[in-house]
């Protein structure tokens, strides 16, 4: 009879480690084309007033990625860029932390809510431009939520 018990317990381990990373992959929720499934996003935005432009208006949009579509005025470039700056351990969305210093700048009244699911995670944010820091977390999800930069203000 063959020897194999010696390395049975390692093999095993390798095994559990290998199936518990897929596991928890943000890309392990993979459909038959290559795709996450489940990304799908609903995009609020409010108040956009005249700084609306691009396709924007005051509404709601729906996104799903892996393919691009929806009712989102740039699904492709939203996709993208969410692709783009998610990380693993990081919430794409996450809120502003409570002790960040921001500069006192208002950036209009703006706002916008984000629901559905990204990278195998619920997404529930809400997102405004009221200091610094919150412009910088508005920008940085561009073109997920509308671009109220002022270099883009004479871009329709």
């Amino acid at each position: 009879m063959p020897r194999l018990l010696p390395h049975a317990p390692r093999a095993a381990a390798l095994l559990a480690a290998v199936l518990a990373g897929s596991a928890l992959a943000p890309s392990a929720a993979a459909d038959a084309g290559g795709g996450r499934v489940g990304d799908r996003l609903t995009v609020t935005v409010r108040h956009l007033g005249g700084a609306g432009g691009g396709g924007w208006w005051d509404g709601t949009f729906e996104l799903n990625c892996h393919p691009a579509a929806g009712s989102h005025p740039d699904a492709d470039a939203a996709c993208s860029r969410l692709d783009r700056i998610t990380q693993w351990g990081r919430d794409t969305f996450a809120p502003v932390p409570d002790d960040s210093i921001c500069t006192m700048q208002y950036g209009g009244p703006a706002t916008a809510h984000v629901t559905g699911t990204w990278a195998g995670r619920p997404v529930d944010a809400s997102f405004d431009r009221t200091d610094g820091c919150h412009i910088g977390q508005w920008d940085r999800l561009v073109p997920l939520l509308p671009d109220l930069s002022p270099r883009s203000r004479g871009r329709s």
